[in-house]
């Protein structure tokens, strides 16, 4: 697997760029605002992400480790391919995605091209446990209850489990101790 190309852009395309490796030219497909960012005979360092088809080998390429994290997180939601995950990446950032995850915000994702309402409900669903966001907004950070999240997902719980559980937690009264023996007690009758 190729995992990032050093090298000098010799042409911008609509969507890609080629890089130059050492005499090898390298085509990687990149999202339109990493396109905005990149000049013509610029060095450059890509992060990238192949993705094997059938009939196809296709470079990714991205300026930071988060968006292709992103966009592997993407490509992982039922029905959104490495084009439609380059759309959202082009047209929100890693914040504004995240926050859209979060808040369950249909209409920010909508506002991608490709993206209906049903994918954007989707990909709220499925993003929300493999980033970790909780399924509601009572873990404000550093809060008791997001330190009991933290300790049961090192225990080896998946976030998506945690919701209902952490909700029936919200006494602020208690240690963070008893809190993680109360979840634990119920996960344990799950």
């Amino acid at each position: 697997m190729i995992s990032s190309v050093r090298g000098t852009i010799t042409e911008l395309g609509l969507g890609a760029v080629e890089v130059d490796v050492n005499g090898i030219g390298y085509f990687v497909q990149v999202s339109s605002s990493t396109l905005r960012t990149l000049q013509l005979g610029e060095k450059v360092r890509l992060l990238t992400q192949m993705v094997v088809r059938e009939d196809s080998l296709s470079l990714f390429g991205f300026p930071d480790m988060e968006q292709r994290e992103l966009f592997r997180c993407l490509t992982g939601v039922t029905g959104v391919g490495p084009k439609l995950a380059l759309a959202v990446l082009g047209h929100m950032k890693p914040d504004g995605l995240r926050r859209a995850i979060a808040s369950s915000n249909v209409d920010a994702l909508v506002e991608v091209p490709g993206v209906g309402r049903r994918s954007a409900q989707r990909m709220i669903l499925e993003l929300k446990t493999q980033l970790g966001i909780p399924d509601s907004g009572i873990e404000a950070a550093g809060s008791k209850l997001a330190e009991v999240r933290e300790a049961l997902i090192g225990l080896g719980y998946a976030p998506g489990e945690l919701g209902e559980i952490l909700q029936g937690l919200s006494s602020e009264e208690a240690e963070v101790a008893d809190m993680v023996k109360a979840a634990l007690k119920a996960l344990s009758r799950v």
